[in-house]
């Protein structure tokens, strides 16, 4: 089982569109899929129709009362399965900071779904707590999306101090642009010149509004929009993170 970790500190860099595209293309390629939804907003969940509810909420999750396997919904799409947000995640730490080995947490709940899983995808809040730290344990590689802007690449910066810091060394760390318009030269300066910075995948993600469409149509932009720039995007990078296995 691979697990995948969509985060960044900030906010609103397209981590959300880019967990339910790339679960989405990983289901549609035959895998068996999982996106976990770890955002209280609910977002991912809400983009494929599941209500962001669970059951027992966080303190079901976190103290075992519901096995994980119970909680996970179905999706419209095959091979596709989600294990939903809810508003009660928002005070996750408060959970974690009680538990033994809080930085373990995650990955202790994924460990008995590793015969039925090949892949899952964390699709993370922003900032840097202590459920941060719980999801990189879990994971396997961290997906960070980048806006191409100075503050945006800083946050870059801050997540490898933290992974440095905390000796997360295990952690491989996979940047890759976002939301991306090159009408600006800062944005196209950036971007042109990724390929020497050796932290960032090659494919870039465009600011589209089919992007943007997803909320409204509540499905990955491979379904609704299966021609569009964004959507060869998506299938470009999720080819890219898949050649990057070793």
């Amino acid at each position: 089982m691979r697990v995948f970790a969509l985060y960044n500190i900030k906010g609103g860099v397209g981590k959300t569109a880019a967990a339910v595209n790339l679960a989405y293309l990983a289901a549609r390629d035959g895998r068996s899929t999982l996106l976990w939804d770890l955002d209280p907003q609910g977002a991912a969940s809400y983009c494929l129709q599941i209500d962001p509810k669970v059951k027992g909420g966080r303190k079901a999750l976190l103290r075992g009362k519901s096995p994980v396997a119970k909680l996970i919904k179905p999706t419209a799409y095959d091979n596709l399965e989600l294990l939903p947000s809810d508003f009660s995640y928002r005070n996750m730490d408060l959970e974690l900071s009680d538990a033994k080995r809080p930085e373990r947490r995650f990955r202790k709940l994924l460990e008995p779904l590793e015969e039925h899983y090949h892949t899952v995808f964390l699709d993370c809040p922003p900032g840097l707590t202590l459920t941060t730290e719980s999801m990189f344990g879990a994971a396997d590689t961290l997906l960070a999306p980048v806006i191409p802007a100075a503050l945006s690449l800083r946050t870059l910066g801050l997540i490898e101090e933290f992974l440095a810091r905390e000796e997360l060394t295990r952690l491989r760390t996979l940047a890759f642009y976002s939301m991306v318009d090159r009408r600006k030269t800062l944005h196209r300066q950036l971007v042109d010149a990724r390929h020497a910075d050796p932290r960032f995948l090659f494919t870039t993600i465009p600011y589209a509004s089919d992007v943007e469409r997803m909320a409204e149509r509540r499905a990955p932009v491979g379904e609704f929009a299966p021609r569009s720039a964004a959507a060869a995007a998506y299938e470009s990078l999720w080819k890219e993170v898949e050649g990057r296995r070793t």
